[in-house]
């Protein structure tokens, strides 16, 4: 079985291209429809997806093989990643599915999936589907014909969804007076984040809110950061919030048009958090990407950053572990598990709100937390992924990097899980010595793993 057919965040490739084909969709369906059909009654899953094309093609075939697995399905229509991990538990069902590739544009499209609790799968459970999935001999133990499930829609997710949202935020204050611009990415939040901030009063102003199908990501939300800074200055706005193609990570703006990633947002509402006695043990969760003046801030206020591998789903395994009631990525991937299971872009950029509301103060002046580190990052395509040990003379680069760095910076060598790809990441204090040591690393990376 091939370790890489799910990655970090589910499986996910270009559509019409193996393994992302009508034809796996509805053997994953089947899998796990049987993986997680339980008890006499209780057969039943939440399909949502963001606003690709090619959904609707997955979303058929995913719906056809788990309702021939005995399941019944309940569509939502396009839906935030998020809003599906609150519908399976809202609706007590066994297992939630979302169809989208995130942040990349049109032509990719993915499927990932969330257990009963509204947690995504550990690894352990997607081996065992995929175990399924890629026997081509597997003898599905199908139901009698009277078990087969049925296929229907529901049609107030949306507003479902909305409701549960705005109870994330106190119910005696609201966003009057505030002008915020949202870039929904022409993606799975179109309707219902601009929606939500306007029943809070906010005066909102929309981007990226007209979806065609192949416009999603297009030079727009959380990767696109300019076209949301362009908007803030034009209208004048006090915020400006981008989500991504199905709104599970936060980018933001202020009224000046600064951009705030995950780190700087983490570090706001972790202070924010720490006053009002809501973050136990002062813990903030991160990965390792994360920028070390993020690890620094919690420190000075006697806290801890403690760091995990790349995936919002490895740092919500941290947070239940250890009890952390805030974790994110740099990327704005943001868990407030007071609320949620899961990243929520929506859910993040009402925290910040509420944080604004509260002080009162321009968002410039709240967000000047970090001195962030220069870092650089450097993808290098490779033929292999050996195991680094295997290649003594990267070894030896990244041990004289790091001798020269000291504790004021880092060196992160790791493969991606999707791409034939290493990823280089240096950070310290001088972005020349940064950006030299990055380069000299990746022509060592690229010549031994060829």
């Amino acid at each position: 079985m091939s370790e890489r057919f799910f990655g970090t965040d589910g499986l996910r490739g270009t559509v019409n291209t193996y393994p992302m084909t009508a034809e796996v969709a509805l053997r994953l369906g089947l899998a796990a429809g049987i993986r997680f059909r339980s008890g006499p009654h209780r057969h039943k899953v939440v399909i949502g997806k963001d606003t690709r094309l090619s959904g609707y093609m997955l979303e058929s075939a995913l719906t056809s093989g788990l309702c021939a697995a005995g399941m019944h399905v309940i569509m939502t229509g396009p839906l935030p990643t998020p809003a599906i991990s609150f519908l399976t538990r809202s609706m007590r069902a066994d297992l939630g599915v979302v169809i989208s590739a995130s942040h990349n544009p049109y032509h990719d499209n993915g499927i990932k999936f969330f257990d009963a609790e509204g947690f995504k799968l550990p690894d352990e459970v997607e081996n065992e589907i995929s175990a399924m999935v890629l026997d081509p001999d597997f003898r599905w133990p199908y139901p009698a014909p009277d078990k087969i499930g049925r296929a229907t829609k529901i049609e107030d997710a949306g507003g479902r969804y909305i409701v549960y949202t705005k109870n994330c935020f106190p119910t005696n204050m609201t966003l009057s007076g505030l002008r915020i611009v949202i870039d929904c990415a022409n993606g799975a939040a179109y309707k219902v984040a601009p929606l939500a901030l306007e029943e809070l009063g906010a005066e909102v102003f929309r981007i990226g809110a007209e979806p065609n199908g192949l416009n999603i990501n297009e030079h727009c939300g959380s990767l696109y950061p300019e076209t949301l800074v362009a908007k803030v200055r034009e209208v004048r706005a006090d915020v400006g919030l981008a989500l991504d193609g199905d709104a599970d990570r936060l980018i933001v703006a202020d009224e000046k048009g600064n951009v705030l990633d995950g780190d700087q947002i983490m570090a706001m509402c972790a202070g924010a958090m720490m006053a009002r006695g809501e973050l136990p043990h002062k813990m903030l969760v991160a990965t390792v990407m994360s920028n070390m003046a993020l690890e620094i801030f919690m420190k000075e206020r006697g806290g801890t950053l403690l760091r995990t591998k790349v995936g919002d789903r490895y740092v919500m395994e941290a947070m239940r572990r250890e009890n952390a009631m805030l974790g994110g990525e740099q990327s704005g991937h943001l868990i407030f598990r007071r609320y949620s299971t899961t990243g929520d872009g929506l859910l993040a950029a009402l925290q910040l709100l509420r944080i604004m509301r509260e002080k009162e103060r321009p968002l410039s002046e709240l967000a000047g937390l970090l001195k962030l580190f220069p870092q650089k990052l450097v993808n290098v395509r490779v033929e292999k992924k050996l195991p680094f040990e295997e290649r003594p003379a990267i070894g030896e680069a990244v041990r004289k990097i790091e001798e020269a760095l000291g504790d004021r910076g880092r060196v992160l060598l790791r493969y991606s899980g999707t791409e034939s790809l290493c990823r280089i990441m240096i950070e310290a204090e001088n972005e020349e010595k940064v950006a030299q040591y990055a380069d000299d690393l990746a022509e060592v990376v690229a010549r031994e793993l060829r």
